[in-house]
């Protein structure tokens, strides 16, 4: 059993805090709004998963580096922490761009 994929997500997700945090994009620009929009994401993503794996699509293939911890069948913990970052990244994205443009325009 490796840790070192979900390490590295984990790893990824504090560097987008750390983004978060110094730029106010998503969370420190607006927490309530953020803590309801990443847990939204993840479980639209899950869900996604959830029917690809029901109708065949996905499947969990054998590699050195995940735990081998399965949240549900072929759902490893790993895909969390990838929605989690996925989302996350995401919005982080969204309010920098936003914000570029936004100052952008005002000029």
């Amino acid at each position: 059993m490796s840790w070192l994929y979900l390490a590295a997500l984990l790893f990824s997700l504090v560097g987008m805090v750390i983004l978060d945090r110094r730029f106010q994009l998503f969370f420190w620009a607006d927490a309530r709004r953020a803590a309801i929009v990443l847990p939204v994401g993840v479980l639209f993503f899950l869900l996604w998963d959830l029917a690809g794996i029901g109708l065949g699509i996905f499947f969990r293939g054998p590699s050195p580096y995940v735990t081998g911890i399965v949240v549900a069948p072929e759902v490893p913990i790993e895909e969390i922490a990838f929605l989690a970052l996925l989302c996350y990244l995401t919005m982080n994205l969204f309010a920098a761009v936003t914000r570029m443009f936004m100052r952008g325009t005002h000029r």
